[in-house]
């Protein structure tokens, strides 16, 4: 079968490509980081009158969905132009509450999809990831593993722009989303040797349900951030209680524990990450009890499927972006009296670069058109590496201008290491995929 998208879908993707274009994201997501949440829920307000948000929701709630294909579709514009905003967790709770519905659960849809499909409502959520291997660790799937000091590792020496022990200097582990030196925990290293998989204090299911354990060896307490999960995290037992992205922004925060799904009263303390406009935060425990029982369960999975496909769509963009903008600089900058893009290393990083990312687009939209698990899982592994590698390519064809925050380029750059593990690590997407297709 070959797939290709419709006339209508490639409109609406240059429709949206023409509205963010002109909508100034990089100021947008720098008062997001700071804060301020004003200019996001604006053209979040925009988005929404495009049909965005109606996308994961059902026609009985004001939605036109469920459409995957235009999901995706839709999360390519909004990681090539880095929309700031629980987006991918709000299209995971409005597929959370569907299914819910269609199990004969219809109070909560009713109650948050209509204002959810119009852009009123920004949700987040934390679902608990059930890891095919247990003994390595899982955490929640929602959470952010790259700011916690307890998260796994590789072992050091493997990887000089991710070892804190390596002689790379600080200012590009800061823009490749590394911790700084004396803040990595030891958890061990996954199958595969990708970092990270284990993450102590984020929250985690094993799976038979019981809370998965996973001893840490962190840093001293005078060496933890003063903010970020590793100033209250490091050291802790896992709880069932993950990360919130954007709960500080979200007008709804759901949580699911078990067979229940809460809606939280609240947030604890917001914590920056390796994204400065990726704000975390643990939910308040408690709360209202909105479902439970076993369909809590499977439209949990449900959800976890969608966030899988949005993430790596949005993954797919943001590498897309930093492609466009290394190949435009490569054009621009001149050594030797010559345009770098015409040195043959150069044009062979950018051609590596692309081939990934490519390789990456029909993965994500075939998984689209599936839904199945282990497709979803294998777009999102192959688009969140292929994002990182152009995250990498993009900060050394830039050299020392890429590491300054100043420079919009930097917005991008932080993005690509936690989208890559965000919803599913690497190695976690991997075991997925052999469980599904066998192989040792």
């Amino acid at each position: 079968m070959r797939f290709l998208p419709t006339d209508e879908q490639r409109d609406f993707a240059r429709s949206l490509d023409a509205m963010l274009t002109a909508a100034d994201t990089p100021t947008t997501i720098r008062a997001w980081a700071g804060g301020d949440h004003g200019p996001g829920r604006a053209l979040w307000s925009r988005l929404a009158q495009a049909g965005v948000w109606a996308l994961a929701v059902p026609e009985p709630y004001e939605g036109v969905g469920p459409l995957p294909i235009e999901l995706a579709t839709v999360f390519v514009e909004l990681g090539r132009h880095g929309v700031p905003g629980p987006a991918v967790e709000t299209a995971a709770a409005s597929a959370l509450l569907s299914t819910l519905a269609r199990g004969g659960e219809s109070a909560p849809a009713k109650r948050f999809l209509p204002s959810l499909a119009r852009g009123e409502t920004l949700a987040t959520l934390t679902i608990p990831t059930l890891d095919p291997h247990a003994g390595v660790g899982s955490r929640s799937a929602g959470s952010d593993p790259t700011l916690n000091p307890a998260a796994s590792t590789r072992p050091a020496g493997t990887d000089p722009t991710l070892d804190p022990h390596a002689g790379c200097g600080q200012a590009f582990r800061r823009a490749m989303g590394v911790p700084p030196d004396g803040v990595w925990g030891r958890v061990g290293t996954t199958h595969d040797g990708a970092a990270p998989v284990g993450t102590a204090g984020t929250g985690s299911l094993g799976p038979a349900g019981a809370p998965s354990v996973v001893p840490t060896r962190s840093a001293p307490a005078e060496q933890l951030p003063t903010t970020g999960v590793g100033a209250v995290a490091a050291g802790r037992r896992a709880t069932t209680e993950g990360l919130a992205l954007d709960a500080d922004a979200a007008d709804v925060v759901l949580v699911v524990r078990g067979d229940e799904l809460w809606l939280a009263p609240g947030h604890h303390d917001v914590h920056a990450s390796t994204d400065p406009a990726r704000r975390l935060a643990r939910p308040t425990p408690g709360g209202e009890l909105l479902a439970a029982g076993p369909a809590v369960r499977e439209a949990a999975a449900h959800a976890h499927d969608w966030a899988m496909l949005a993430t790596a769509a949005q993954a797919l963009g943001v590498g897309l972006a930093l492609l466009d903008r290394t190949v435009a600089y490569a054009k621009q900058r001149r050594q030797f009296g010559t345009e770098i893009g015409s040195f043959q290393a150069v044009k062979h990083r950018l051609a590596d670069t692309l081939l990934a990312l490519e390789f990456a687009r029909p993965l994500l939209f075939g998984a689209a058109l599936t839904l199945d698990s282990a497709d979803l899982a294998a777009a999102k592994v192959t688009a969140g590496e292929a994002a990182y590698a152009a995250a990498r390519t993009a900060l050394q064809i830039h050299g020392a201008v890429g590491y300054t925050e100043e420079l919009d380029l930097s917005l991008w750059l932080r993005k690509a290491r936690p989208l890559r593990d965000a919803w599913g690590t690497p190695a976690w997407c991997r075991a997925r995929v052999i469980e599904a297709y066998g192989g040792s």
